[in-house]
């Protein structure tokens, strides 16, 4: 079954489906709450049913493979820092009634939306987030959920960065790796302007240093994540991304929206396979 309904829907529909046996593939984000999330996690092991998440699987994504290969070749040298942003305006077509306009169901605004799209990229770049601390706002517009969402998160290895989310701003996806030895900068547009990959190396002389282009060659699947949840079912393997790989990003979420509320930084919970 492929759950594609509004999220504050996705937990008692996928639940309903594990129950009677069925194999699930539930839309991004995974669910709206902590306690739906832990229900889920615990049904998919409970009735040993194969359960994907629709995030993009970045094992066949050609842009986020070839700044994986950058990180993890040495190339940028040792990765001080990141900073993330995922912005546009949505928030200002939320009608009155809309589960997008219910706090208790969209936790975070357009950090829980497209937010969790980010930190899914970001794990499979950097691994597990250690802990989180944010500040919202909710003031910027009419709605109850945050406008603006701004994270500070640490990851395992100790590597810090922010990740902003907006929901009241024009169009802007981009991603910066900071490192000793070279800068990666991504950035993602609309239509035709497409996609862009930049490296800055690092000049200890005091030089200008300039962008270079990053090639990035190859295909992306586009359907990976539907097609490893069906490969998963013929062969009982574990899909990408899994339901957990699902759950790990909205328990970001979570956790900024408690760290935001609190002023204090918030722990992650582990989540096995």
């Amino acid at each position: 079954m492929v759950i594609s309904t509004g999220a504050k829907f996705h937990a008692e529909q996928a639940l309903a489906a594990m129950q009677r046996g069925l194999h699930v593939f539930i839309e991004k984000p995974l669910c709206s709450t902590p306690q739906e999330m832990h229900a889920l996690v615990q049904a998919q092991q409970q009735y040993s049913v194969v359960a994907g998440c629709g995030h993009k699987d970045h094992a066949h994504d050609a842009v986020a493979l070839a700044i994986k290969q950058k990180i993890e070749g040495g190339e940028l040298g040792a990765v001080a820092a990141f900073e993330k942003t995922t912005a546009h305006n949505g928030g200002f077509h939320i009608q009155p009634g809309d589960w997008r306009g219910d706090r208790d169901k969209n936790p975070g605004g357009m950090l829980f939306q497209c937010g969790v799209h980010a930190l899914h990229e970001l794990m499979f770049y950097f691994g597990p987030v250690k802990s989180v601390q944010a500040k919202m706002r909710t003031d910027v517009h009419t709605t109850q959920t945050a406008d603006c969402a701004l994270c500070i998160l640490e990851f395992d290895s100790g590597l810090v960065g922010t990740l902003n989310a907006y929901h009241v701003t024009p169009y802007r996806h981009t991603l910066s790796v900071f490192g000793t030895k070279a800068n990666l900068y991504r950035d993602e547009r609309y239509g035709d302007e497409g996609t862009r990959l930049m490296l800055q190396r690092s000049f200890l002389d005091g030089a200008y240093e300039p962008h270079e282009s990053v090639p990035f060659g190859g295909e992306s699947d586009d359907c990976g994540n539907l097609r490893s949840w069906f490969n998963a079912i013929r062969s009982g393997s574990t899909p990408y991304p899994s339901l957990v790989d699902g759950a790990r990003a909205v328990a970001v979420v979570f956790a900024a929206e408690e760290a935001a509320n609190s002023g204090n930084a918030v722990p992650l919970a582990r989540l096995e396979k």
